[in-house]
């Protein structure tokens, strides 16, 4: 009779091989389809929601590709990421993109090279499937989980598990929209902005029993929304069942007519949080009557960073590395005092990595693996800010993680503060961006370096090339996304500036409000006349979103004035940062909602 570690192992073996014959079986059709298209013979209205579905986005340039993996809960295992960093050198053009929700993605591939791509992924557990289209896309997760000092409980299990339940499944690949996951395991932080998700899940313990507090309906996009509480207690044991009974209310009532309209955002502002309750309570016993998708005792190798084998870890240093008097390197007591966080498990901390707007070298990528492997756990964690965390770091090798990544060019301190810009790719390749916001996103940085202010320090910059949101922009204390104007005839790239977004003292989101539009040239110089007006004008402990409530709109509308309709004109206004040429808009067919 067959022990239950042979019955384990057995049915891991079958998972194993049925998951990888599967994923080869997808990629070679994928080849087979794309070829029939390059050959004339399918149509792009046939082909695109095949490709779309399989991760696979176009680009304002013509005949290449954006390439989008999944990396579920934001966890991958040093092999991956040192396969990544293969693909960017191969495939990439040297570089890979960490994204808002816990991606990595890669820029001018062509599509004949694009099957090649996805088997290397295979080769480690990886996959593109429905990375984007109308499905359940990528399932983000705490960075920190396993590892903050005040989790309430590793949400990664759970994250991994409902990421692989929904994957190839008739219900989740074919929505009236995206549909978006994210989980948190801390008591106060929200790591993931469970409020921006259509199912924002937080770990609560009640009565010595698991589960998850849940809201649903959020989302950004032009019209942002926050999701708003549907139950306070979902045991772990009922949690796929309820997210079952979501979707299929949002798929028999999202609508499929206008995409603009269709995300469960839509649904929930058009019919009320109590209908939404009522026909969830409805799908929600039919599951637990006739029975739904069913949770995934296991989970393939590597998928969400799984392994059956972990690394083992040591007992760590018990020396107060961290919280030392100084050093005598400045900069590493700074990158110490903001980069780095003492685990639960005693002699360990983990290492934010500031990753310049989410861009990552192959080298970079190759270093950050060899890092993982020989200083932590074996795991590199991607975070919704577009940084990397590595877990399990001994205090005692602080000093030598840190040289480490200076030697990468990511040792950079101000993690999560105002330096830290987060952008999304924009007209640089997007074919819904309307300006190149990476560039605005490295004149700001420039703007920032000069204050040293703890208060300034504090605040966040995020910014999209459109109103679509991927950057975050409503969220953050100082916000911009995209725009464009006409000023006698010419064309001019413009930005919106919000002020105040991000949490209140309550815990609860609050979207920044629009001041208004100003020239992509001197958006810099609108943020520095508001940091300076605060730094001048703000109370004793006053948070910058109060101060702006405080001065009203009108206030910042006065300051900015004369930048948002120049009394004069000079050559560069007409230039899009970083560019030498005129500013044209040009603007494809967005792919985010085909």
């Amino acid at each position: 009779m067959a022990t239950s570690t042979e019955e384990a192992l057995f049915q891991r073996e079958q998972l194993e091989n049925q998951h990888v014959k599967t994923v080869r079986e997808e990629i070679e059709t994928f080849r087979t389809k794309a070829m029939a298209y390059l050959a004339g013979e399918i149509t792009d209205a046939d082909f695109r929601p095949f490709r779309l579905k399989h991760g696979i986005y176009g680009q304002r340039q013509p005949g290449v590709q954006m390439v989008r993996c999944k990396i579920p809960s934001g966890l991958m295992t040093a092999e991956q990421v040192g396969q990544f960093a293969r693909i960017a050198d191969e495939f990439g053009g040297g570089r890979g993109h960490l994204t808002t929700r816990q991606n990595i993605q890669y820029h001018f591939v062509p599509l004949a090279r694009v099957p090649d791509l996805m088997h290397l992924l295979a080769d480690v557990g990886l996959t593109n499937r429905e990375a984007c289209y109308n499905t359940v896309r990528n399932v983000t997760a705490c960075p920190w989980a396993g590892l903050a000092q005040d989790e309430v409980f590793d949400v990664r299990p759970y994250a991994q598990r409902l990421a692989y339940a929904f994957l190839r499944k008739d219900l989740t690949g074919n929505l009236p929209r995206k549909f978006k996951f994210a989980f948190d395991g801390c008591s106060h932080d929200d790591c993931v902005v469970g409020a921006i998700n259509d199912v924002g899940l937080r770990a609560v313990i009640k009565d010595g029993k698991r589960g998850f507090r849940m809201v649903i309906g959020g989302g950004l996009g032009p019209l942002p929304t926050e999701a708003q509480l549907l139950e306070e207690f979902v045991p772990e044991e009922r949690l796929l069942n309820k997210c079952e009974a979501i979707l299929r209310v949002f798929n028999q009532y999202g609508n499929r007519k206008n995409k603009n309209t269709a995300r469960m955002k839509f649904v929930m502002r058009n019919r009320g949080l109590e209908w939404m309750r009522e026909q969830i309570d409805l799908e929600y016993a039919d599951i637990l009557q006739n029975g739904g998708i069913a949770w995934p005792e296991i989970v393939p190798e590597g998928f969400g960073g799984y392994e059956s084998n972990p690394k083992p870890l040591g007992n760590g240093a018990l020396l107060p590395v961290v919280n030392q008097a100084s050093s005598g390197d400045a900069a590493y007591d700074t990158w110490l005092e903001t980069n780095v966080r003492e685990q639960k498990q005693t002699g360990y901390a983990a290492v934010t990595v500031t990753v310049d707007q989410g861009n990552l070298t192959g080298d970079q990528l190759r270093g950050l693996a060899k890092l993982a492997s020989t200083a932590g756990d074996g795991l590199v964690r991607t975070a919704v800010n577009q940084n990397v965390v590595l877990g399990f770091i001994s205090l005692a090798r602080l000093p030598q993680v840190y040289h480490a990544l200076r030697d990468l060019n990511l040792g950079s301190a101000g993690a999560g503060q105002i330096g830290d810009v987060l952008t999304c790719p924009g007209a640089y390749t997007c074919n819904l961006g309307i300006t190149k916001t990476m560039n605005l996103g490295a004149a700001l940085q420039e703007t920032v370096r000069q204050y040293t202010d703890p208060e300034v320090r504090r605040l966040t910059i995020k910014a999209s090339g459109c109103p679509n949101a991927c950057g975050h922009h409503w969220i953050a204390d100082l916000g911009f996304y995209g725009n464009a104007r006409k000023i006698e005839g010419r064309e001019v790239p413009y930005y919106q500036m919000l002020l105040g977004g991000g949490y209140d003292e309550q815990g609860i989101m609050r979207f920044g409000m629009a001041i208004q539009s100003l020239p992509a040239r001197l958006a810099p110089q609108a943020m520095e006349r508001v940091l300076n007006h605060f730094q001048a004008n703000r109370l004793p402990g006053e948070r910058f979103r109060d101060y702006v409530l405080r001065m009203k709109i009108e206030t910042f509308r006065e300051l900015t004035a004369d930048l948002a309709k120049p009394a004069e004109m000079f050559p560069e206004i007409y230039q899009d940062w970083g560019d030498s040429e005129a500013y044209s808009l040009q603007l494809g067919r967005g792919e985010c909602a085909s």
